[in-house]
């Protein structure tokens, strides 16, 4: 009897290990604690993710969607704010305007990246193991094209822009930037597991 219940025990742990799954025996929360825990920023990851804890509970692969689609939300309010931010450049510092359309353009295509990383991600789930590396590929390198769009908006910015605009946008990309990175590392767990 021991013996069986010992199998069984090993065999739902393997079943979840190789679903993509953590087994783990804290509560959701503790395990998004412990998963930004790898991030470059775990505060803001914990803080971004922590609502989504009793969604994921101990899912590597529902926290890296959690992410994304953090990521975003967040990358459309930030470009939402430097449109606002372009619409008053214009009249003013025509250095300051051009700098902030290409800002401007570099969110749009990480909007664009990372929605389509999301989605890919979702596809996770309806295909099998032999398509799970070409997935996850896609996944990884349009959340790493978006993170390579927000720091070209801010070297953009750094190079451009007066300290007046450069102050007012660069906050809200950098967040944006941070958020991502974090997504991608979380990201990458899953491509480990």
């Amino acid at each position: 009897m021991a013996k069986a219940i010992a199998y069984t025990f090993i065999l739902v742990v393997a079943l979840c290990v190789s679903a993509g799954e953590v087994t783990s025996t804290g509560s959701p929360t503790d395990f998004v604690r412990s998963s930004c825990g790898a991030t470059r920023y775990p505060d803001l990851c914990f803080r971004c993710l922590a609502s989504y804890a009793p969604a994921v509970r101990h899912s590597e692969r529902q926290l890296a969607r959690a992410a994304l689609s953090v990521s975003v939300d967040r990358a459309r309010s930030a470009s939402t704010y430097v449109a606002r931010v372009m619409a008053g450049a214009k009249s003013g510092n025509a250095k300051d305007a051009g700098a902030v359309k290409d800002c401007l353009e570099n969110i749009a295509d990480s909007v664009d990246q990372l929605r389509k990383s999301a989605e890919e991600l979702d596809r996770l789930g309806r295909v099998g193991s032999a398509d799970f590396t070409w997935h996850m590929s896609n996944v990884r390198t349009w959340c790493s094209s978006a993170l390579t769009d927000e720091n070209t908006c801010l070297d953009s910015l750094s190079e451009h822009c007066s300290s007046a605009v450069r102050s007012t946008v660069r906050p809200k990309v950098v967040e944006v930037a941070q958020i991502t990175s974090n997504a991608l590392a979380l990201v990458n767990r899953v491509w480990s597991k």
